[in-house]
């Protein structure tokens, strides 16, 4: 069923997702997708990743759901897709040209991803269990990873290495499916969006937009908007589709269970919800992007600007999700009570580091506004992840990972850490296997 912003006639941008079902890995001759299979050409996606000088070593694996597989250290995870019609290209301001993308109809590979892993920063990448209670706390154990493996050139700078590891899972990415391009489509979903002028007027539900809070604190704590560092833009309305089509990037090496990795950006659940309650709940009017900057005046800049694009829409409320914690919880607090005192109702989403015993003060800044708050789980918990039949990385980096600690890898391969190392755990977009109920 297409999900559409009703009530006009004039939509400034329609986008088709064609799905391609993924169900399980196989190498072969050629790169292709046949009956929930993708088969991969080894020696041709390593080609098409060859030739970075600031790259020494990479190799590809696969990862798939049920197996005894660990993957250690993660830097990010890209879900698969190809641009089949429409303006723009895949990753636009990266891989392609800077063409607003957000229209048309674009591949997707449903159940695949690229993970990479690398030692950039070390002790602020992540760790996938494949099986096992990791499993049960991570999203991309039930998807079938290609795993690119990189090792990077004596001497090289950690901001080049880190580009030259998104850019390898970028290209992966796009690669694999577009070798897909001619595959069976399982599903199509259509998303619609109205111009601003054909919003329902006047309006019989309140106004509501999404404000969406990207990691940008630097020191390789960065997201790209069209391939842009976004510290370095003020806060901007984006149509929800462009999200969805591969506007924003994850360059981050941050930690594991709230960063927001490419594939969480291409499928945020939260523009997906809203999609699905427009005109019913409320007018979903769009999103404003903004950034997590690390001086007070950035953050004044910012938030003001952020509210003031909101009171220009006329929005009635704001969901505000954020991405990390500690220093970006004061741009979170901020976002909130200058909403709020301009009249806007809001509704945070965010995640805890209360402790190892859950009594410690949850987020580093609050404010009497902050009275509704989604939480996605404490990231101080503790879990014992057994040994593994095989790992992909560096197992060692279990010791220095956040979350982590000097002997958390015992001689056997068990692994002793904190939720917050394991990838996605508690994503600050909902995307995520922890859930709450009542007793």
């Amino acid at each position: 069923m297409p999900i559409s912003l009703k009530g006009g006639k004039e939509r400034t941008m329609k986008l088709e997702l064609h799905r391609v079902k993924i169900s399980k890995l196989a190498w072969g001759d050629a790169t292709s997708a046949k009956d929930g299979v993708l088969t991969v050409n080894k020696e041709e996606l390593l080609s098409v990743l060859a030739g970075d000088e600031r790259l020494t070593k990479v190799d590809v694996d696969f990862a798939q759901p049920g197996e005894s597989v660990r993957i250690l250290p993660v830097k990010d995870v890209v879900e698969p897709r190809f641009k089949l019609e429409g303006a723009g290209g895949v990753f636009p301001g990266m891989l392609s040209d800077v063409e607003t993308v957000g229209e048309g109809k674009t591949l997707v590979l449903s159940g695949a991803a690229v993970v990479t892993t690398g030692k950039i920063v070390r002790f602020q990448e992540g760790i996938i269990d494949m099986s096992g209670p990791g499993a049960e706390y991570t999203p991309y154990s039930a998807t079938c990873n290609v795993v690119v493996i990189l090792e990077n050139a004596k001497g090289i700078d950690k901001h080049e290495y880190e580009t030259a590891c998104r850019m390898a899972g970028l290209k992966a990415a796009a690669y694999l499916a577009e070798k897909c391009a001619g595959a069976k489509v399982d599903a199509v979903e259509t998303y619609e969006s109205l111009s601003l002028k054909d919003m329902p007027a006047p309006p019989t539900l309140p106004k509501v937009a999404y404000l969406y809070m990207l990691q940008s604190q630097g020191l390789l704590h960065d997201t790209y908007l069209y391939g842009v560092d976004v510290k370095k833009i003020l806060p901007t309305y984006l149509n929800p589709t462009e999200v969805m089509d591969g506007a924003i990037v994850s360059g981050n090496c941050v930690s594991a269970c709230d960063k927001n990795n490419t594939y969480v950006h291409q499928n945020n659940p939260v523009i997906a919800n809203m999609f699905k309650r427009h005109g019913v709940d409320f007018n979903f009017i769009g999103c404003i992007v903004t950034n997590e900057n690390v001086t007070l005046l950035d953050k004044r800049r910012s938030s003001s600007y952020a509210v003031k694009l909101a009171r220009t829409l006329g929005v009635d409320g704001l969901l505000i999700s954020e991405e990390g914690f500690g220093n970006p919880d004061a741009d979170l607090i901020m976002n909130c009570w200058k909403a709020e005192r301009a009249g806007i109702k809001t509704t945070l989403l965010t995640d805890e580091y209360a402790g190892q015993d859950g009594a410690s003060q949850s987020l580093a800044d609050s404010c009497v506004e902050g009275d509704a708050c989604v939480t996605a789980g404490n990231a101080n918990e503790v879990i014992v992840l057994p040994p593994m039949d095989k790992v992909i990385g560096e197992p060692e980096e279990a010791n220095v990972i956040a979350g982590g600690w000097q002997g958390s890898l015992a001689a056997d391969g068990t692994i002793t850490v904190e939720l917050q190392a394991i990838l996605g755990s508690t994503s600050e977009l909902g995307y995520t296997k922890l859930g709450a109920y009542t007793i």
